[in-house]
Parts: C-alpha cells; structure tokens; sequence
C-alpha cells in the first residue's frame, strides 16, 4: 500500500467523522429550536379572573418616549435590565381600558418606585385617574414611600395610605446648577462665549459661579408658577384647605419634629394620607375589594399593568383607519443627525415627518414635542420638514409636554397650531456657541503650537490655539444673524411684530398659559386635545378617523432576533445570563454622563445652539 494511499483514507476517515459531528449537531439544533417553538405555543397568556384589581406601579421616571434604540431596549427588557422608565401613553391607554372592563374592579395605584416627572405629564395620568374614577370604581393608592410627583398621582385616589414606616417629603420646584468658571480658570482654558438674549442662561456655568440677576428673576417666576399650579390641583384633587401644602412644606421640621421624627405620622395628622398601612395590611385590604388569589391566597386577585394592556390592545386591534390623523413623538435634546428615541435627532426626526408626508392613509400630523433643544441646525431641519407637511395639504398641529423651548419651540412654531399645557415650560427664543481653547493649558506643560497658513484664517478654529479677535467677531456675526432669524421666523409664523417678539424673547421662558397671552402659542390642552385638533384641520368627522403613531421600528432582521430571544425566554432560559451586566464602572460612567449633560453630546456643524437649561425638579 503506498503511503499516499495511507495518508488519503486518514484524511477520509477524519472527515467521515467531522461530517457525522456536523449531522448530529445538526440534528440537535433542529430539536433545539422545534423546543423553543413547542414551549411558546405551549406558554399561557394572561387570563383575567372576573373580578381583578389593575395594579398600576410607575417605574422611575414617566416619559413622553422611553430612551434608546428599540433593538437596544427589547433585549434590555428580556434581560431584566430596562430603564427606570414608564411611558406616560401607557398609563393612560391601561385606565381607559380598565374604565369600561367589567372584571377590573378597583384600581391600585402602588408609587413606590415612582421617582418623578414633569408636572404636565403627572397632570395628563392624572386627568387619566380623574376619568377612571368616573366609572364608581375606587382607586387605593400606596406606597413604601412617596416623592413629591408621586403624590401628586396619589392626591387623586379615593384612600392613600402610607407605610408607617415610609416618607412624604414635598420639596417644592427648584433650579439648581453646578458653576465651572473658576476651575476653568484654573485650568487655564480660554471658554469662548458668544450668545444672544439677557436670559439666555445656558452659558452661565462656564462664565460666572452664581446665576445671573436676569436669570433668577426668570427662574424664580417660573419655578413658583409651578409651584402654584401643583399645590392647586393637589390641594383641590384631596380636598385639602388652601395653603395646606405649603404650611406643611413650610413647617415640616416643626411638624415631624412634634411626633419625634415621625414624617409618615406627621403626613396622616395634616390629612395628606388617610392611614399608615404596611404591604401585608394593604394586601388585605384589596382582598376586601376583589378576593384572595387563588393561586396566592395572602393576596388579592390582580392583572399588572403591561400584561392586560398587552392583551387589551391585541382584543381591541389597531386604532389605524383608511384616514389618520399620525402622531410623531419629539422628546430629548435636540442632535445632529439619526439619534435614538430619547432624542430628536436632525435626520431621524425628520425621516419620520417624511414618512408621514408619503403616507396616503396619513391626513393629519400631530408633532408631540417634550424637549429643551438643541442643535440649531437640526432644529431648523425639522422645521422645514413641518413646512413640507403643511405645504403637501397636511395640517400640522404641534402638542407641547412638559418642555418645548427654544429648539424645542423652533419646530412647533410652524405648525397650522400650537397646542401647550398650562403648565408647559416654552419660549426661551435665542442662540448661543462656545469655543473652548486650551493653549495656556499646554503652555504651563512646556508645549506649544506653531504654523504658518494661507489666509488670516488658516490655524483658526483649533482648540490648541487662541482665538483671535477677528474669529470671535466672526462667531459673533453667525449668532446675532441666527437670532434675526429666529424672531424673524417666530414673527412671521405667529403674526407678531419682530420688536415684540424680541422682548419677549431674549432667552426668557414662560409656562403655556403666559405663552398663550404672549401669542407664542394657540390654545391650552393636552394630545387628545391636538389630535382632534389635527383631524379638525383635516376635515375629518369625529370617529371616521385613527390615529397612528410613527415611530423608530425594528428592522425585519431585528425582530426576529429579538422573537428568537423572546421564544428561549418564553420556554424558562435565562437570557439575562447571556447579557454582560452592568458593574459600578457603569454606573458611575453613566451618572459622569448625565452630569456633564449636553456638552457630551452637542455636534451642531455650525456649532451654534438653540438650548434651553429647562432641568426644574
């Protein structure tokens, strides 16, 4: 036998038994997968019992629109690691349901782990709670402990109750900031600052170490207009006497201190809660209401929130029609470019208004806007984009949430109408740029830079060398030109004379109801209010219309990997133990980057922004 013969029937013979691996495998992986499929058709949706209470439990934050990429955040909720956040529309789309649903007999509120919001988005779940109520059927609320926005909500039920253990602590609307100037100096950084508008108070950190005059008349009108409103409606929604809320705020260290540091005893003695009740005397009052589990007789008979809206919007279907009337959600900052939800990116955004200008089911568009701004750019993309709308025979309207300033008023201003809450935070119309340059940074190291150019404009720009003054003037030059634009613009599309619009402009903000005394906007209400609005222009009659909201979608090949991923959950795999989780660096990483806020994340081309500091908590 030659050895060339040998050689080849080993060669063979490994490769007889690679192949016999690859069937085997094979035939694993089909058995695999024919599993998963089985245990999904085997899995058993929600079954409602005949009476039930909807326990609806705001986590984190309410949001006009949850942060982050949807492929990002589908695989975030099958690894058990979602954001602390709880779409607004949900709430509300969970009690209209509930209203007419003979088997949803009582509605728990439980807002422990609520931790806030802007105060129109706690208005509009509210108004939700307010109609639920409507039906006779009662709302408890309670909690371990409760923040300020979370009693806001709870002021609304028929009984609160509170942990005898637990906390009620209402600190009032406040506008605090971290000032830089002086560390910058000591870091020997040039932070170049050009602006248009008194109030424009966005610069402020990297130029002074307290807030200027001009911004703590604004601020401080602004924060007690909220103030006020929230101390109204809760006061009004607990039937409290006027001036309850802030005797109590007022005299809160007198208050806990007569019980000896008991806050939730001090909240039941000025009535703000009705009792102080653990979670088992809670679970056994809502038994009273609806009857033990079966399942888990020491507790009462429920359906979570996102499990019966799941099942209600598959039992009621679509709310899409022949004719539309589309809802488009702009909420973040403002950026250049695709951005995730979370934020309105120049592109992103402006690729949705398009789809729904090309869209012959879509009649009507409803931009609903929840930002502060930003790029000036984009912010000026988006507008165009509500132009084109108007201009294809599609009416506009713009629905503002808790914030829609400065960017944020630039791509509403155009609309056919501008809808805000009275409590919306708008205006706040004027630009800004910032250049920092760090050459006396490099010098005090032993480093510097030299060069020669073409023009008195080679070698400009770089943040390695100082800015000259004929740069500074040139940047100068954009901005003011960008405000004559911007109050040009406001002007036009709102009929207003350019000198009236400067003075109230100038970086000034304004809640919705003296932004409707101002002109700045149309009308008071809330998205139900818009949409009809929406249709109105459209000249679509009441109920021969749908709505449908244009929104960031998963590409085919994204869903199915995440469908791939809810099957193998669906069937008991811990998915979350394919994910890596996240460690302290994370966290810590991820509060840096809050912190810094914006300046992380702006990349105008033009360097030129439209920002309002909006942050009221």
């Amino acid at each position: 036998m030659s050895r060339k013969s040998l050689v080849g029937r080993l060669f063979a013979a490994i490769w007889s038994g690679v192949d016999s691996v690859r069937k085997v495998l094979h035939l694993i992986l089909l058995v695999f997968i024919f599993m998963l499929v089985f245990g999904a058709m085997q899995d058993t949706p929600l079954t409602l019992p005949d009476r039930a209470a909807l326990v609806v439990a705001p986590y984190g934050y309410l949001v006009e629109q949850v942060e982050g990429h949807p492929l990002d955040r589908a695989l975030a909720e099958l690894a058990g690691d979602g954001r602390p956040q709880t779409l607004v529309q949900d709430i509300v789309d969970a009690l209209e349901y509930a209203k007419d649903d003979d088997r949803i007999e009582v509605l728990h509120l439980e807002l422990s782990s609520m931790l806030g919001g802007g105060l129109t988005k706690l208005q509009l779940v509210a108004a939700a709670i307010e109609d639920f109520k409507s039906s006779g059927k009662p709302v408890i609320a309670s909690a371990d402990f409760l923040s300020q926005q979370a009693y806001f909500l709870a002021a609304h039920a028929d009984e609160v109750y509170l942990h005898p253990h637990g906390l009620l602590l209402m600190q009032g609307y406040g506008r605090w900031r971290t000032f830089y100037k002086d560390a910058i100096d000591l870091l020997r950084i040039d932070w170049n600052v050009f602006r248009v508008g008194t109030h424009k108070s966005f610069v402020e950190p990297y130029t002074r170490m307290d807030m200027s005059p001009e911004d703590r008349e604004s601020s401080g009108r602004l924060v007690q207009q909220l103030w006020d409103l929230y101390k109204l409606d809760v006061e009004t929604a607990r039937g409290l006497d006027a001036g309850a809320i802030e005797a109590f705020t007022d005299g809160l260290l007198d208050k806990v201190g007569s019980h000896g540091g008991d806050f939730a005893e001090a909240a039941r003695e000025e009535g703000l809660v009705d009792d102080l009740l653990n979670r088992i005397e809670v679970r056994d009052l809502l038994i009273d209401y609806v009857g033990k589990d079966p399942d888990y007789p020491d507790s009462y008979r429920s359906a979570g929130m996102y499990e019966y809206l799941a099942q209600m919007r598959v039992l009621e279907g679509s709310d899409v029609r022949s004719e539309n009337v589309a809802v488009i959600v702009a909420s973040g900052e403002i950026l250049f470019g695709s951005q995730p939800p979370g934020f309105v990116g120049g592109d992103s955004t402006a690729r949705l208004l398009r789809e729904a200008r090309n869209d012959d089911e879509v009649k009507a568009v409803v931009l609903r806007i929840d930002s502060p701004g930003g790029s000036s750019f984009a912010s000026d993309i988006i507008m165009h984009e509500v132009i084109a709308l108007r201009e294809a025979g599609k009416p506009v309207v713009a629905s503002m949430g808790s914030v829609a300033a400065s960017g944020g008023y630039v791509i509403a201003m155009q609309a056919d109408k501008v809808i805000a809450s009275p409590s919306t935070v708008t205006g706040s119309i004027g630009i800004f740029g910032m250049f920092p340059t760090y050459q006396r940074t490099l010098d005090v190291i032993g480093v510097a830079v030299d060069g020669i150019g073409t023009t008195p404009w080679s070698g400009e720009l770089r943040p390695d060398r100082e800015m000259s003054e004929q740069t500074k003037a040139l940047f100068q030059l954009v901005i003011d030109d960008g405000y004559r634009d911007f109050i040009s613009n406001v002007a036009e599309s709102r009929e207003l004379e350019v000198e009236f619009v400067d003075e109230i402009g100038q970086g000034q903000v304004w809640i919705g109801a003296d932004a409707l005394a101002h002109g700045l906007v149309d009308a008071l209400g809330g998205l139900d209010d818009a949409i009809a609005a929406a249709a109105e222009l459209a000249e679509m009659e009441d109920g021969e219309y749908g709505t449908k909201l244009i929104e960031q979608r998963l590409s085919p090949g994204e869903q199915m990997l995440v469908d791939l991923l809810g099957t193998i959950s669906a069937t008991g795999f811990d998915v979350s133990n394919w994910t890596r989780q996240r460690t302290l660096v994370d966290d810590l990483a991820s509060d840096v980057a809050s912190k810094a806020g914006p300046m992380l994340r702006f990349n105008d081309p033009k360097g030129v922004y439209s920002h309002c500091f909006c942050d009221i908590r």
